[in-house]
């Protein structure tokens, strides 16, 4: 299930507000463009800002997402992306037909599955809607970094959103029991009331992505830190393997 922070219609309207200008989307655009990718697929691709932004120059791209409220918020960014609801396994089963050049998991996509199953069940749902020798780029926090420290001392944040007001948000990390990290974010309206949405990350070691992907079929051509969190994350490029 999506946090409510991505399925609730009054908090997803300020995702892309207290998010601001993503500063991760430069590098996925232009792996794209490395890639030579026409056909891309956003996995877990939010209120659609890269996906819409793919396809502004010119891909053919499929935005997928379990939480149709902020689809809604996507299909008003770019009417040319196929915006599809459900996990990556709606694309081969609704696409089957489709082959992507490259797929995307940004953001923390990666780290929402909790599960070995459901991350394994996730890239080889990914597998089946590449090409083969397709590339699939995501991210994922480095857990030696502990960013939950970060967070939980975290200052409040106000903003501006607009038809609403200004808006606070806090920040409280809720439990750490490694590799799962869970933490809860509070948003306070002007009218007074509180609506919180509830996360938990899984921080998987280098190790253990690189053995989940082998065993998923890909292979792992090399491992880039991300020049927007330098020493924070792993950005991890991987190739869909030619014999499977």
């Amino acid at each position: 299930m999506p946090d409510a922070i991505f399925a609730d219609p009054r908090l997803v309207p300020l995702y892309d507000v207290f998010e601001g200008p993503r500063a991760d989307l430069a590098l996925y655009l232009g792996i794209a463009e490395e890639t030579d990718a026409a056909r891309v697929v956003d996995v877990g691709c939010g209120t659609g800002e890269l996906a819409a932004a793919l396809a502004g120059k010119g891909c053919d791209v499929v935005g997928v997402d379990p939480a149709e409220a902020s689809l809604e918020i996507a299909r008003g960014k770019n009417a040319d992306v196929t915006w599809l609801c459900g996990g990556a396994g709606a694309v081969p089963s609704r696409l089957p037909e489709f082959r992507a050049d490259l797929a995307v998991m940004t953001g923390n996509v990666a780290q929402v599955f909790l599960t070995d199953e459901d991350w394994h069940a996730t890239l080889t749902a990914v597998h089946a809607a590449l090409r083969p020798g397709g590339w699939l780029v995501f991210e994922t926090r480095r857990a030696e970094a502990r960013a939950w420290q970060r967070w939980a001392a975290a200052p409040d944040v106000t903003r501006d959103v607009p038809e609403v007001g200004a808006v606070t948000v806090a920040t409280t990390v809720t439990d750490v029991v490694l590799p799962l990290v869970s933490f809860r974010h509070d948003y306070r309206f002007p009218d007074g009331s509180t609506v919180a949405s509830d996360s938990t990350l899984r921080f998987r070691t280098l190790d253990e992505v690189t053995a989940t992907l082998h065993a998923a079929g890909f292979t792992v051509p090399h491992v880039r830190d991300a020049p927007d969190r330098p020493g924070l994350e792993h950005v991890v490029v991987t190739q869909r393997a030619h014999d499977r």
